[in-house]
Order: structure tokens, then sequence, then C-alpha cells
């Protein structure tokens, strides 16, 4: 079998399809951007988006370039529990669709998760959520930008600098001109050539290796990785999916996409979501797997996608068009990642900072030049900060208890009248601070653990404890 690097395609091929994969998102973007016809239908998508589009946008977002690409190393580090601990991520999903039909029932109005911060717990839960969730925003931004311009420079050749500031240029184009709209209908898109990208690659893998030839390669040189009770495995397993859990349910990505949805779809879309995205990570373990019985040299644990999908095409004869199909797929899985930020992290900065902090309420008319300002000014940032090219991953990591600690808040605040509002609070920021200290304490992989189960301490404590209903006469909780 044939050992391959990951870059497997000339610069100026690698430069061919990214533009032109540029190109066509732009395009598309200034085509949708037409239907915006007011604020609402720049962030929202004038609250009608369908089925089909609402699933598909969820998955496509959630298919980040860290499922294809570290769901293979937790694969081959971590074993069976590696894949399942990524795919847990799913379940954020799935219990968001639950919360999804709670929050346009509650909020038939509402336009940011701020708007739910704000009106639940006051100017101080209010304040306390934005410092999170632009912290966890940020990072998964520029991580997002980083992923980038590291495997443009892997898979084509293409300077990380250059690669990068590529990436970042086409998202905030077409994010710029057609808002939401192009968010959305693009990531329609992307999510089916990942999803024919996976299963084409998957296949190609499984004529070559049987599964058995797998697991005998597996028992005799990596027993470790069939070990059900590896601790590290486990506890990898509820940290991913408490992390995804706090992921879903605090940040505006999500939020957005439920204030945008038609009411009568939005639980079916998140569910249907949920279900198309836990087998993507489980895939993408079990193509890494194969690495062993094929002969494939994995010289970078962190490209091990890549090298693997690489090699595995080249042995079936498709040499010439394997760079250029992992380069599609993996370019769609950031770019839907990083669209969406984009557009979500503007909103917030536009409704909750400009309009709630600073007063200035933006009519129909001004409102597209402040959006495109914004848009760029994050765009700017998340470049700024791409640039060192530092290991942000351990941000993006070091965040998790952030949002863990925000899982029971939201769903005390969406489904309990009478909570203790302070006590709420102080579990949210003792979960981050205890979560932060296991971090650097102990490992990343009880980091969330901790910040999750010392706030729901305090939020069941705060259902028992004085609990006051002024603030949810604002939602008519019943």
């Amino acid at each position: 079998m044939s050992i391959l690097s990951a870059s497997t395609v000339s610069r100026e091929t690698g430069w061919i399809v990214v533009c032109l994969l540029g190109v066509i998102w732009v395009g598309l973007g200034v085509l949708w951007g037409k239907k915006a016809k007011n604020s609402e239908g720049f962030m929202l998508a004038g609250r009608n988006v369908g089925l089909s589009l609402g699933s598909a946008t969820a998955m496509a977002t959630w298919v980040t370039s860290n499922t294809t690409m570290l769901a293979p190393v937790f694969a081959l580090t971590l074993g069976v529990w590696g894949m399942v601990a990524y795919s847990t991520a799913s379940f954020g999903l799935l219990l968001f669709a639950v919360l999804a039909g709670r929050i346009r029932t509650l909020m038939p109005e509402g336009v940011t998760a701020g708007d739910f911060f704000r009106m639940r717990y006051g100017q101080a839960g209010w304040g306390i959520f934005l410092v999170i969730t632009m912290l966890y925003s940020l990072s998964w931004l520029v991580s997002m930008a980083i992923a980038g311009g590291d495997l443009l420079y892997a898979l084509a050749g293409i300077p990380y600098l250059e690669g990068m500031s590529l990436i970042l240029l086409v998202c905030v184009l077409y994010t710029l001109f057609g808002g939401l709209y192009a968010v959305i209908g693009t990531d329609f898109i992307q999510s089916i050539i990942i999803l024919v990208g996976i299963v084409l690659i998957g296949s190609l893998a499984f004529q070559q290796v049987s599964v058995s030839e797998v697991y005998e390669h597996v028992r005799v040189h990596q027993p470790a990785l069939l070990d059900i009770a590896m601790p590290a495995a486990l506890l990898a397993v509820f940290n991913n999916m408490l992390f995804g859990f706090g992921e879903v349910f605090h940040n505006n990505v999500w939020w957005s996409r439920a204030f945008a949805m038609k009411k009568s779809v939005a639980r079916k879309a998140f569910a249907l979501s949920g279900f198309l995205w836990f087998p993507i990570p489980i895939a993408a373990g079990c193509i890494a797997l194969t690495a062993g019985p094929l002969g494939i040299n994995i010289a970078d644990e962190n490209q091990t996608g890549p090298t693997v999908a690489a090699a595995i095409m080249e042995n079936a004869g498709l040499g010439s068009v394997a760079g250029v199909v992992i380069l599609i797929v993996l370019f769609c899985s950031m770019a839907s990642s990083i669209d969406s930020l984009l557009a979500a992290t503007s909103d917030l900065l536009i409704r909750d900072v400009q309009e709630k902090v600073f007063g200035k309420k933006l009519n129909d008319k001004n409102f597209r030049r402040q959006a495109s300002l914004v848009i760029i000014s994050v765009g700017l940032l998340a470049w700024l900060l791409a640039l060192p090219h530092w290991p942000i991953v351990q941000v993006l990591f070091l965040s998790g208890p952030l949002v863990g600690s925000l899982i029971w808040p939201v769903i005390a605040g969406l489904f309990w009248r009478r909570v203790n509002v302070k006590l709420v609070l102080a579990g949210v920021v003792l979960g981050s601070v205890i979560g932060v200290t296991a971090y650097y304490m102990v490992a990343w992989y009880v980091a969330t653990l901790m910040g999750a189960g010392v706030s729901m301490l305090f939020t069941i404590a705060a259902r028992l404890v004085n609990p006051d209903s002024a603030l949810a006469s604002r939602f008519r909780i019943t």
C-alpha cells in the first residue's frame, strides 16, 4: 500500500479550487441576499426557514474542521470510546430540539440568545452570558481560521497566512452580502458535499480492507483502543457530551436558527440535524482505524484524517482527484462554521451591545451598513488573532467549563417559573472557576464535567432556596 503525506495537490490547483469555491459562495450570497429586505430578513431569514434548510444548516454548522480532524485523532488515541465521545456532541442538537419549541413559544419575537438572558436573569446574568459567549465564539472562530490556514498548507502547500486570509475573506464576503439567507443557503449545499465526501471515502476504505481485518490489526497491535473501561476515554465521553450541550444551549448560532425557523418545524429540524450528525465522527474515526492494516504512515497525528483519506483514494486509483475532493470537503466543513459564527456574533454585537448597552437603535435604512461594518470588524479581529498561529484549540477546550456552566440556567430559565437568580448566577461563576482550575490541575477531559456539575447543584438549590418569580413574568411561564 502507498504511503502518502496529506499534501497531494499542487499549489496552483489548490488556489484554483479554493478561488472557484469562493466565487460560487460569494455569488450565491449576493443572489440570496436580495431576499433580505429588512433587518429581520438579514438576521433571521424572515423567520420562514423550512425543514430541509433548517436541518441542513444546523448539521453543516456542527460539522466543523474539528469534526473531520479531531474525530480520527480521538479514534487513534482513545479507541472505540473516542469515536463515541465525539459523536455525543449530536445530543446537544437533539435536546435543543426540545428547547427550540419552548423558545419559540416564550419568545415569538426574540432575536438573540442575549434577549433570553437579559429578560430571565437581569442585567447581571446578561453580562455574564455576554462575556462567556463572546470568549467562546471568538475562540471557535479563530480556531476555524487557523485550521483553514493549516489545512490549505498541508493539502496544497499554500502558505499559512495566505490560506487563512483567503478562507476568512470568502466567508466574510458572502455573509456580508447575504446575511443569514446566504449562511443557510450555502450551508445546505455544503452539508450535501460533506456527506457525499465522507460516504465516498468510507466506501473506498472498506473496499480495500474488511472490518474483521481492521479489528484484528487493532486487537494485536493497539489492544488498548478496544478497552471499554479506559478511564480517560470514559471521562472524555461525558465531558464532550456536556461540552456539546453547553455549546449548543447557550450560543447565538443556534438560537438565531431557532428564531429563523418556522415554529412548526424548529423541533423537527434540530432533531433531524442531530441524527444526521451523529454518525459522521464515528465514520471519520472508523476510516482512521484502517490506517494500520492498509500500511498508511501517519507522520503527524493532527493530520490523520487528510493523510488516511488521501492514501485510500490513491490506492483506489483516484490519486489525481484525491486531494481535490478532500480539499473541497474540508473547506466546506470550515466555511459552514465560520459563516455561522460571523453572522451570529455580529447579531449579538448589534442587538445586545449597540442597541442595549449604547442605546443606538438602528432602523432598516442604516442597519445593513452597520451590520456590514460589524461583520468586517469581527472578521478582521479573527484574522489578527489568528496571525500568530498559536494553539487556539487549547483555548477552545478551556472554554468548555464556561459554556458547560450555562446548561442548567438555560433549562431552568425556560421551564421553571421560580428560581433564585443570585444562586443561579453564582453557580455559573463558581462552576467556570472550578472547571478552568480542573483543566489546568487535572486534565481537559474533566473540566466541563466539573463546571457543569457545580452549576447544576447551584441551579437545583436556586429552585429550593428563596425562589423568585418576578423575572419569569416577562415570559409568561406557567
